[in-house]
């Protein structure tokens, strides 16, 4: 034993130093506390060997959140406590969320005849019958290949489908080399000129990027290295809007003009030539925040412009009249919630085709408007419903109207007799209901931009089409019918393609990616 206490190191010693200190101050501190009153009835005696556990606290119960509308602060929308404004107010948002939780439970009683409307495309059999469902998102996995190009027996429809199945990705750079904007696209679309490929993008912040697809960036020059690679594609990069620019369209009129809608509910019309970049719309009261979520002008006149809002107003505005002049404005409350996107009629203007986050597709007729104050609207044609949201509403030149909705649907109506509709038209739901309805996946989620239909404005050889993002990393091409025509992707698309265009003429699309990448096909 003494050789053993002998061979204790100076380290050793005063380490046991230590912990007696340590224990006699904990015994001091417990004894302190017991005389005032403090200690607790029972704890066991802590020691050199073991450390106190420490209490795991029990997770907090999950509190499920009703999917009801948010309620908003009276005070910053100026209603005063206890008034009679704010009594009903209340009531009106516990109506609302009474409505809410009764339609969450609403059973769906009315049968549904699947034989009423043409189907189109996988998960429907030939007589009509759906038997599976659009699944999830599964990257680069195709649903439409050569081999369905190949065993087309019509004789058109397979020239068609090779034709536009041989458009390839723009050779010269990579989807993932061309950054077109900043932040996540928004809005796409290519010039009218035939010249070339000139691509705009808008993106999440207000930026406005152009791409010259006809021209590189200058060649770096390296001494002795005379394979030096171009540093890329020429890119423009302007920021005409504080906050997402939503939409922009070329002008009928001035293939110069731009016109791009913001959510800082605001309208610009960018003059190309000259490079400047001018208000055209914005509300009066300039604290007021109404972001919009459209834009058309129609060919017929060049001096109005119409816009929808994302709380559900449609206006149409004359931009002859000053900004802070409200008589050349007219708006209409066309709906309760969102207006995700709307259009015009390319042949009769005075027809318009609203998408709404009520679940609904209506078509109006701005001939005919009648009514007071909130009332005042133009005359409703039709309005069809479907199961959840209704993203955009898309009119071409043949009267047809296609629509991409959360239920995981695109659905095509045919309105081709609305150049017959008179003043006072009305349409039954029968009427009403799409005559093609394709399955397509358009679960965006909430990084990806809204998948939209996007007619091809003149196509050349008169078969109307449309392009639409593809969830697994394509951008499908479909006829007016339905039909599917070409399933474009290629290398170095590594994020969804999501916003896609035609354009207006030439067989060329173009798309961007939340990256604010850009793919262009040609």
């Amino acid at each position: 034993m003494a050789r053993q206490k002998a061979e204790i190191s100076e380290y050793e010693r005063k380490r046991q130093e230590n912990i007696a200190k340590t224990q006699a101050l904990l015994r001091n501190l417990e004894m302190e506390a017991a005389e005032a009153g403090l200690a607790p009835t029972s704890r066991p005696t802590a020691t050199a060997t073991s450390k106190p556990k420490s209490k795991k606290q029990a997770p907090k119960p999950k509190i499920k959140e009703d999917l009801v509308p948010r309620r908003t602060s009276s005070r910053l929308r100026g209603i005063e406590a206890d008034s009679e404004k704010a009594k009903r107010k209340a009531e009106e948002e516990l109506e609302d969320r009474r409505r809410a939780e009764q339609a969450k439970r609403q059973r769906v009683s009315d049968a549904f005849n699947f034989g009423d409307i043409v189907v189109a495309g996988k998960g429907w059999d030939v007589n009509g019958n759906f038997f599976s469902s659009v699944g999830p998102a599964k990257p680069y996995e195709r649903t439409f290949t050569a081999k369905d190009v190949k065993e087309t027996t019509n004789k058109e429809l397979r020239a068609l489908r090779e034709k536009m199945t041989g458009l390839q990705l723009w050779e010269d750079f990579e989807p993932n080399e061309i950054k077109l904007t900043p932040e996540r696209i928004y809005a796409i679309g290519l010039h009218p000129t035939m010249d070339k490929p000139l691509v705009f993008a808008g993106d999440k912040l207000g930026n406005l990027g152009i791409c010259d697809c006809g021209q590189k960036a200058a060649e770096v020059k390296v001494e002795d290295d005379e394979d030096s690679d171009p540093e890329g594609p020429s890119i423009t990069t302007l920021k005409p809007h504080t906050r997402t620019i939503h939409t922009f369209l070329f002008s009928p009129h001035d293939a110069n003009a731009m016109f791009s809608a913001s959510y800082d509910s605001s309208v610009r019309k960018l003059d190309l030539a000259k490079g400047v970049a001018v208000e055209v719309y914005a509300p009066a009261d300039k604290n007021e925040d109404a972001p919009l979520s459209g834009i058309e002008i129609a060919a017929d006149n060049a001096n109005t412009l119409y816009f929808s809002t994302l709380d559900g107003r449609f206006g149409i505005y004359d931009m002859r009249t000053p900004s802070e002049q409200a008589a050349g404005l007219q708006i209409f409350n066309l709906s309760e919630k969102k207006i995700g996107g709307f259009s015009l009629h390319p042949l009769h203007p005075h027809l318009v085709a609203t998408a709404s986050l009520d679940r609904t597709l209506k078509l109006w007729d701005l001939r005919k408007i009648s009514g007071k104050g909130h009332s005042r609207l133009p005359a409703l044609i039709g309005e069809h419903e479907s199961r959840l949201s209704v993203s955009h509403a898309a009119w071409n030149s043949s009267g047809q109207v296609a629509t991409s909705s959360y239920d995981d649907t695109i659905k095509i109506h045919d309105f081709s007799r609305s150049a017959e509709w008179k003043v006072g038209t009305t349409l039954t739901e029968k009427e009403m209901k799409p005559a093609t309805v394709i399955p397509h996946n358009n679960q965006t989620g909430r990084w990806v931009t809204i998948l939209r239909p996007q007619w091809q404005q003149f196509p050349q050889d008169g078969v109307q089409r449309f392009c639409i993002g593809n969830m697994n990393r394509f951008v499908d091409i479909y006829t007016g019918k339905g039909q599917q025509l070409a399933q474009l992707g290629g290398e170095g698309i590594t994020a969804v393609p999501a916003v896609a265009k035609f354009h207006p003429t030439q067989d060329w699309v173009a798309a961007g990616t939340a990256s604010g990448k850009l793919c262009l096909w040609m």
